[in-house]
């Protein structure tokens, strides 16, 4: 007999989370103009090209935080008709964007500093625009990372990508203070071209991986570390009634994650008694994962050519003997099908 029983764990989703990182997000904002502000003065003291090109990549973190704060603002909005899986998916169009500005700034640079090539400029005052500059790198990688810590605790990518925009700002920083500081007791103007070039470079490839990390989520490509993680937690909490696994997918909308899976549980347990153990599973994940969840788990009724992969010991109807015990894995969980007796990862027992 072959029972299958379809039910939904919810995880109520709050907006706790979304509302702080929107908050946060108005001040990361409202800081990057006072740096971008300040990084133009430094520039203007100095008629540095490393610095401008410092000043040119703050651009984008103004226009960076303005998207990513209108990001967030949707995401705080509860899910609707339109929208039944809630708008977190806005979070990873935020972050494509910024990345795409981010290389645009890179490009910038390169094509700034290849015109001042030909032209010679002089630098000035550097020791001024120097303690100018070492500030915005201080009070930017604390803000940044800020951004990032309160961005992994609510699973914010939006919040993530502008941490660690301040903080790629940070470090191109510090590297053009080196670079002034060699130039204010060497005289070898020409490494502030030079130094230009390289944050260029720098700043293009930081881009290009923000962007590769955000269409990744816009096209729910699987997350292998998540699903490793989670894998391992049902490995390590495994219920005797828990007889297969099959079918797992993770989709991320924003913070929210998705959870969907084929459970399979003694044929002959009721509706009330199912649905305490797929609470069970849920109650383990959320509490690895989260609250920001949702899990939807179709469950299936064992069949006599499950009983060898039973671990269940208490089974009055067992009609075979247990003789191996499948170790769920990445490569045979996610697949759409019933673990068997020949099963090629099946362990000894």
């Amino acid at each position: 007999m072959n029972i299958t029983v379809l039910l939904t764990f919810l995880t109520t989703f709050t907006l706790t989370s979304a509302h702080q990182n929107f908050r946060v997000q108005k001040w990361i904002t409202a800081l990057s103009v006072i740096l971008f502000a300040a990084k133009l003065v430094a520039y203007y003291l100095t008629h540095s090209l490393a610095i401008l090109s410092d000043a040119l990549e703050s651009i984008v973190n103004v226009i960076a935080g303005i998207i990513g704060l209108y990001s967030l603002y949707v995401v705080t909005k509860p899910r609707d008709t339109d929208h039944p899986y809630g708008h977190g998916k806005a979070e990873f169009i935020s972050a494509a964007a910024e990345g795409a500005l981010i290389v645009a700034a890179g490009i910038l640079i390169a094509y700034e500093t290849a015109i001042n090539i030909i032209q010679h400029n002089v630098i000035q005052s550097l020791d001024n625009g120097l303690i100018l500059v070492a500030a915005t790198a201080l009070i930017n990688y604390a803000a940044g990372f800020i951004c990032i810590k309160i961005g992994r605790k609510n699973k914010s990518l939006a919040l993530q990508a502008s941490g660690k925009h301040l903080q790629i700002d940070t470090y191109s920083t510090l590297a053009i203070i080196a670079g002034l500081v060699i130039i204010l007791f060497t005289h070898q103007y020409w490494l502030d071209k030079a130094l230009a070039i390289c944050m260029s470079i720098f700043i293009i490839y930081s881009g290009y991986k923000i962007i590769r990390q955000s269409l990744a989520g816009i096209m729910d490509e699987a997350d292998i570390e998540l699903l490793g993680k989670m894998i391992t937690l049902l490995n390590d909490n495994r219920r005797a009634n828990w007889i297969d696994l099959h079918n797992l997918r993770v989709i991320k909308y924003g913070s929210l994650l998705h959870i969907d899976c084929h459970l399979t549980l003694p044929w002959y347990l009721n509706l009330r008694e199912s649905h305490i153990e797929i609470d069970a599973l849920g109650e383990l994940i959320k509490k690895e994962f989260g609250n920001t969840m949702e899990m939807f788990v179709h469950t299936d009724g064992c069949e006599p050519t499950g009983c060898p992969i039973c671990i269940k010991t208490d089974c009055s109807v067992r009609q075979h003997p247990n003789e191996k015990r499948i170790h769920w894995t990445l490569q045979n969980v996610i697949v759409n099908k019933r673990h068997e007796i020949d099963t090629p990862s099946a362990l000894p027992k």
